[in-house]
C-alpha cells in the first residue's frame, strides 16, 4: 500500500515537470482571437523594431539619394575602403546599433517585445548549392540572452529574402537579379533557412515567434496564390521540427493585401498588418478586423510609425480599442526625430555623403574609414540623444491627458520655447499641421524636423541664448504650455526673443489660464534668425508652480525664448496687487435693461507711468459702435462700470470690448427685450 502511494506520487510529480515544462515556459500561442502565454493569459505587444541593424536601409543613414538597398550602400562603401576594411566596418557598426544597455532601455520604457529585421545572409551565402553561416546565429543568440533577462519576446523576421521578396530597396532587391518570385533557387533557399532557425531555436519560449516574410510586394495573380503557397510550405517545414512559436503571417503590397490568404492553415498563426500615413480610425483596419472575425486568428501590427506623436497616440487608442497589440519602427536612425533614440550625424560623415552625393570631394581610404567608423561610434546607445516626447506618446499619452514639464523651467531665469510640456495636442499645445495621414510624403506634419516629433515646428536657432532651436512657422491661433517654477514673488521684467521678416504678430502670455501677463507685438527684424526682445516691465509673479500658456493671435514669426528677470520683491502687500487685466462676463446676462461689467487693470506697464488710458465700448454684431462706457486714465485697480440700454437699442447680441494699453479683450452678452 505504502509502495503505492509511493509510484503514485513519482508519477504525479513527473507529469507534474511534463505539464510546467510545457505551459510555465510561456511560447506565445494563438487562443482563438487572441495571443496568449503559456498560462493562458492575454498578451497584448507593446514592441519596437530593430530596424536598420541586421539590414540597412538608405533613408536612416542618408544615403537614399545616391544608395538605398543594402547591396548599393556596402558596394559604395567598398569602393572607398576595400574589402577589409568593409568587413571590419560592419562588424563595428553591428556591434555598436544594438548592445545589452539597448535592450535594458526598451524594458524600461515599457516594451515587451522586439521584432528584430534580418537579411538572409546572415544564415546562407546564395550559392548553388548553399553554403550555411553561422553569424546570424551568433547575434541572435546574444540578443535572445538579453531579452531572456528582461523577459521581452523577439520576434524573428526575415526582412530580405533570398533574390528579394519586393522591387523595393527594404528587400535588397537587385534587379539584375532574379527575385525570390521569379527563381525556384531563391524560394528553397528560404525555405532551408527557416528550417534552420526553427532548428535551433525551437525550445526557446522568448522567442516570440517567425515573422516569415516582410512586406512583399509582387504582382503575383491569382489571389496571391504563389505567396499562399510559399507561406504553406514555410509552415509545414517549420512544423516539422518547432511546433511551440507563432507563425506571422503578412499580406501582399507592404503587408496590407490579405487576398488569398484565408482560411487559415495552421493553428498556431496569427495574421501581420502594417500601417502607415492613413487615418486612425475604425474604416481603416475594419477589413483586417472581418479578417481576425472570420478566420478565428489574432492581428498584430508588426510594423508602424515615422509620423507624429499626436498620430502615434491615436494609432495606440485604435490598436487597444480593438485588442491588437503593435511593433513600432524604428528604434534608433541617424538625425531623426521620429524615434526614441537619434544618432547625430558627424562633420566628417557629412563630407562623404556629399562625396557620393557628387557635391564633394573624393576623401582618402583613410579618411572614408576613420568617418565611417567614427559614425558607427556615434551608434552607441550612450551617443545617442533619447527622445522623451515619442516614449510618453508611445506609454503615457494614450491614457492620459495630463501634463507632464519638458524641462525645469525655472523663474527668474529662460523659458526656451521649444520646452513646453509633454502631452497631448490641445492640452499641451496647439498646431495646425500635426500628421500625415494622406500617404508616403504627401504632407508636411512638421516643418523644421528637428527636435521634438509633435506638430510644433522646431527649427535649428543660431540664438546665442536660445537651447539651439526655436519654434517656426507659426500660425494664428496656435499656442504652446509651459509649467514653470517661480522661486520668488515679486515684479519681473519679461522679454520675448522673437524674429520676423515682417512685423504683425502678436503673443499673448496668460498665468494658470486666467491671469494675463500681457501682449506682445512682433515687430519686423530684418531675418528670420535676427532676434530682437520684445518686454514688458512690471509683470507680478507668485511664488510656486505655475503653468503659462503663450497664445499667438497672430503668427509668421519665429519664437526662441522666454526670459523672466527679478525686478524687485518690494511689494507691500500681495493680496492687494492686481496681478493681471480681467475683463469679467457681465452680470445679469441675458439682461434687461441695465448690466454691470467688471474689469481690473494690473501695476501699470511702465513704471514711470502711473496711469494709463483704459477705453471700454459697445459693438453691435456689425461692428457699429453702440455706446463708450469708459475712456479715461485709470491706475491699478478693480472698476466696475454699469451699462444702462435706451429704448431704440433692439434685442440682440452685442459685444463689450476692453482696451488698456496693449492689452485688450473682447465678450459677448445678450439683451433681451
Amino acid at each position: 500500500m505504502k509502495l503505492k502511494s509511493v509510484l503514485v506520487q513519482t508519477m504525479f510529480l513527473v507529469l507534474f515537470v511534463l505539464f510546467a515544462q510545457v505551459f510555465a515556459q510561456g511560447f506565445l500561442h494563438r487562443q482563438d482571437k487572441k495571443i496568449v502565454n503559456g498560462s493562458g493569459q492575454e498578451i497584448i505587444l507593446k514592441g519596437i523594431g530593430l530596424g536598420g541593424w541586421l539590414l540597412q536601409e538608405g533613408y536612416m543613414l542618408h544615403t537614399s539619394s545616391f544608395a538605398n538597398a543594402q547591396w548599393q550602400i556596402k558596394s559604395k562603401i567598398q569602393d572607398l575602403i576595400g574589402g577589409v576594411n568593409t568587413e571590419l566596418f560592419y562588424e563595428t557598426y553591428r556591434k555598436n546599433y544594438v548592445t545589452k544597455e539597448d535592450i535594458d532601455s526598451l524594458k524600461s520604457w515599457g516594451f515587451n517585445s522586439i521584432r528584430l529585421p534580418f537579411h538572409y545572409n546572415l544564415f546562407a551565402v546564395n550559392s548553388n548549392p548553399p553554403v550555411f553561416v553561422n553569424k546570424g546565429f551568433e547575434i541572435i543568440d546574444s540578443l535572445l540572452d538579453w531579452c531572456e533577462v528582461n523577459e521581452i519576446y523577439l520576434i524573428l523576421d526575415m526582412h530580405a529574402a533570398p533574390g528579394g521578396q519586393s522591387d523595393e530597396p527594404i528587400s535588397d532587391y537587385n534587379s539584375a537579379l532574379p527575385s525570390l518570385w521569379q527563381s525556384e533557387q531563391n524560394k528553397n533557399l528560404t525555405v532551408q533557412v527557416w528550417r534552420k532557425i526553427a532548428e535551433h531555436y525551437k525550445d526557446k519560449e522568448w522567442i516570440g515567434g517567425y515573422d516569415l516574410i516582410n512586406e512583399p510586394k509582387w504582382d503575383l495573380p491569382p489571389n496571391n496564390q504563389p505567396l499562399r503557397d510559399l507561406y504553406i510550405r514555410l509552415t509545414d517545414t517549420i512544423r516539422a521540427v518547432d511546433n511551440n512559436h507563432l507563425i506571422f503571417i503578412e499580406g501582399n503590397w507592404f503587408a496590407t493585401d490579405f487576398t488569398g490568404l484565408s482560411p487559415a492553415w495552421d493553428d498556431n498563426m496569427s495574421y501581420s498588418f502594417h500601417k502607415y500615413w492613413s487615418g486612425n480610425n475604425q474604416p481603416s483596419i475594419q477589413y483586417l478586423v472581418d479578417l481576425r472575425n472570420n478566420t478565428n486568428r489574432p492581428l498584430w501590427l508588426g510594423e508602424t510609425g515615422e509620423n507624429s506623436n499626436k498620430w502615434f497616440v491615436d494609432c495606440i487608442k485604435l490598436m487597444e480599442k480593438n485588442n491588437i497589440g503593435w511593433a513600432w519602427w524604428p528604434h534608433k536612425k541617424i538625425e531623426s526625430i521620429a524615434g526614441p533614440l537619434s544618432s547625430s550625424k558627424l562633420p566628417a560623415y557629412q563630407s562623404l555623403l556629399n562625396y557620393w552625393s557628387g557635391t564633394g570631394v573624393k576623401p582618402t581610404a583613410a579618411q572614408a574609414f576613420n568617418a565611417l567608423m567614427a559614425q558607427a561610434d556615434m551608434l552607441l546607445l550612450k551617443n545617442c540623444k533619447y527622445q522623451k516626447d515619442v516614449i510618453d506618446a508611445l506609454f503615457r499619452q494614450p491614457y492620459s491627458t495630463d501634463l507632464i514639464p519638458f524641462a525645469d523651467n525655472k523663474i527668474p531665469g529662460i523659458v526656451q520655447a521649444t520646452n513646453y510640456d509633454l502631452g497631448q495636442i490641445s492640452f499641451a499645445y496647439q498646431d495646425s499641421d500635426f500628421e500625415n495621414v494622406n500617404g508616403a510624403g504627401s504632407s508636411v506634419y512638421n516643418s523644421g524636423y528637428a527636435y521634438r516629433n509633435d506638430g510644433v515646428d522646431i527649427e535649428v536657432c543660431s540664438d546665442i541664448n536660445s537651447n539651439g532651436f526655436n519654434v517656426g512657422w507659426i500660425t494664428n491661433g496656435e499656442w504652446l504650455k509651459y509649467s514653470v517654477n517661480v522661486s520668488n514673488s515679486g515684479l519681473y521684467k519679461v522679454d520675448v526673443n522673437v524674429a520676423a521678416q515682417a512685423s504683425g504678430g502678436v503673443i499673448i502670455l496668460t498665468l494658470d489660464g486666467t491671469t494675463s501677463i500681457g501682449l506682445f507685438n512682433v515687430p519686423a527684424t530684418g531675418g528670420w534668425q535676427n532676434w530682437k526682445n520684445v518686454s514688458l516691465a512690471n509683470v507680478f509673479l507668485p511664488q510656486g508652480k505655475h503653468s503659462i500658456l503663450a497664445r499667438f493671435l497672430k503668427g509668421d514669426f519665429n519664437f526662441s525664448y522666454i526670459n523672466f528677470t527679478l525686478t524687485t520683491t518690494d511689494v507691500k502687500d500681495e493680496s492687494n496687487v492686481v496681478q493681471s487685466f480681467k475683463l469679467h462676463q457681465n452680470y445679469p446676462n441675458p439682461f434687461n435693461p441695465t448690466t454691470t461689467i467688471r474689469y481690473s487693470i494690473p501695476v501699470e506697464t511702465h513704471r514711470d507711468a502711473s496711469l494709463q488710458l483704459v477705453t471700454i465700448k459697445v459693438y453691435d454684431l456689425l461692428g457699429n459702435e453702440v455706446a463708450t462706457l469708459v475712456n479715461e486714465q485709470q491706475a491699478s485697480g478693480n472698476y466696475e462700470v454699469e451699462f444702462s440700454t435706451s429704448d431704440a437699442l433692439p434685442s440682440g447680441v452685442y459685444f463689450y470690448r476692453l482696451q488698456a494699453g496693449l492689452y485688450s479683450d473682447t465678450k459677448k452678452f445678450l439683451l433681451l427685450k
